[in-house]
């Protein structure tokens, strides 16, 4: 799907890497990678994919519009918890196939999970068998109460 926030890919590639016109690069189903972070603290909260509706209401909105491989469908952060995400820079990375949000977070937490960040488990490194590890990081709230209604 097509946007028309968005340019024809440059063919020329100085053009791409380091010229003006924004032009995303989306992969063969027609979604781009996604991370997003906080803009004061530069905590990491959380990986998703966009389509071309999402990041182009993303950019009209500036709210966080991600779009949701498991439900098929766009997911506008926040739209059952209420921890909406206020876009406050908006970046693309030099092939443009990649998107960067840096947001203020609206709310308690970015992880379905509880969490304020998806990323609360730290992988155990150089052992036979590598296992995961809780970070320590408190829930901030319960998903089962706030996702209840959705």
């Amino acid at each position: 799907m097509a946007d028309t926030l968005f340019a024809a890919r440059p063919t020329d590639r100085a053009e791409l890497e380091e010229g003006t016109v924004f032009a995303p690069k989306f992969d063969e189903r027609g979604l781009i990678p996604c991370v997003t972070t906080d803009h004061a603290t530069g905590e990491f909260l959380m990986f998703a994919f966009m389509n071309a509706e999402a990041l182009g209401e993303t950019i009209r909105t500036g709210a966080a519009v991600y779009y949701s491989r498991s439900r098929g469908r766009l997911w506008r952060k926040g739209e059952v918890s209420g921890h909406m995400q206020k876009v406050v820079e908006l970046r693309t990375d030099c092939d443009q196939d990649c998107i960067w949000l840096r947001v203020d977070p609206q709310g308690m937490g970015a992880c379905h999970v509880g969490y304020r960040s998806c990323f609360y488990r730290n992988l155990t490194m150089g052992e036979t068998e590598p296992r995961l590890e809780h970070t320590g990081d408190p829930k901030l709230f319960d998903p089962v109460r706030v996702y209840a209604s959705g």
